[in-house]
């Protein structure tokens, strides 16, 4: 007798639409902003990299401090305070107007960017060290070159960053002891992940606009941009270069065409492998802006702040490198030195089987 397979095998249910991809996606998100501190190794290199470079604007100054910041500078500490009114800056060199004030400001300046260097108690240090950049910025705007802004920003965002867990004597002090967990570690975590997020936000902000500004305009549209660069007498270090490479203009074109095209595509290409390429390009280009218009100030913010793309396997194999290098001595010791022939590659024995 047959059976009617129709009225008897169960009939699957037809799947149901999936409203769970954005709880999902939104989940991931919550998990990687509160999981774990990203980028420990590059907010380390960060403050490192701008304690060093406000520590060498202090040294590189010091004959010339009073001439900039102190009280009888002729940009006056009156002059700063009516500007304050209308800026609503702030800098501690104005609160007094006597010469000893002024020069226990400038070393502990110097005090504060050597301990945040080294990370000794880095969020104490780091909230001491932007409040030394925003005072000697703010208190002569007049002699900032640009990168100058940036640095006031980056100062300001690496309070909230957790850079001291790495490279650094908090590191150090943390690995003899047990980390607190807990409450003040996840907000620690969640507020180092949106600092994070909030300087990459602002690097692309800022390569975006640059290269949209540059569209508007009609020499870099025409490929003729760099070539008034070269020819400004003020930013000519050295005119023999700069008149080598005026010389080649179609070189020069595709520079310019190659800038506006890699900082408009910056804030696109962090999604891919791209990013890297799009990086070396522009470090190239302010390592170019550092020794043709003998800008190096603000070139090695911009790079610094470029360096945050990196990931964290990038700095662990520089470090890894720089100690195999240390190690093996200067080029002359191992140029000489007998080099033996690793045992792995010439043992002898029987043939391998295929």
């Amino acid at each position: 007798m047959a059976v009617d397979q129709t009225q008897t095998s169960p009939v699957a249910p037809a799947p149901a639409p999936d409203t769970d991809v954005p709880a999902g996606r939104f989940d991931r998100i919550y998990r990687r902003l509160t999981g774990r501190a990203l980028s420990l190794y590059a907010t380390a290199f960060l403050r490192i990299g701008y304690g060093v470079l406000f520590l060498a604007i202090l040294v590189r100054e010091f004959p010339n401090r009073h001439m900039i910041w102190a009280p009888d500078a002729p940009w006056t500490a009156d002059l700063a305070r009516r500007m304050f009114d209308q800026t609503g800056w702030f800098s501690v060199l104005t609160l007094s107007d006597h010469p000893v004030y002024f020069e226990a400001c400038y070393a502990a300046a110097v005090l504060i960017g050597v301990l945040f260097i080294l990370g000794w108690h880095s969020r104490i240090m780091a909230v001491l060290f932007a409040l030394a950049v925003v005072s000697f910025y703010s208190r002569n705007v007049l002699m900032s070159d640009g990168g100058d802004n940036l640095m006031v920003l980056m100062a300001v965002y690496l309070m909230f960053t957790a850079c001291g867990r790495r490279w650094s004597l908090d590191a150090r002090r943390a690995g003899r002891t047990v980390p607190p967990g807990g409450f003040r570690d996840f907000t620690a975590t969640v507020m180092h992940n949106c600092a994070l997020f909030v300087i990459m936000a602002q690097m692309c902000v800022l390569y975006g606009a640059a290269g949209l500004y540059k569209v508007q305009g009609d020499t870099w549209g025409d490929g003729t941009a760099l070539h008034y660069v070269l020819k400004q007498d003020l930013f000519r270090p050295w005119p023999a270069l700069s008149d080598f490479l005026d010389g080649h203009h179609v070189v020069l074109a595709i520079a310019c065409y190659m800038t506006v095209l890699v900082q408009v595509a910056f804030p696109f290409s962090l999604f891919s492998k791209l990013k890297y390429v799009v990086l070396a390009i522009l470090i190239g280009m302010h390592v170019g802006i550092a020794v043709l218009m003998a800008l190096p100030i603000f070139s090695a913010v911009m790079v610094l702040a470029d360096a945050v793309f990196l990931p964290d396997r990038f700095y662990l194999w520089a470090a890894r490198t720089g100690r195999r290098l240390l190690r093996r001595g200067p080029a002359p010791a191992r140029y000489f030195r007998r080099r033996r022939t690793p045992a792995r590659f010439f043992r002898r024995g029987p043939a391998p089987s295929v």
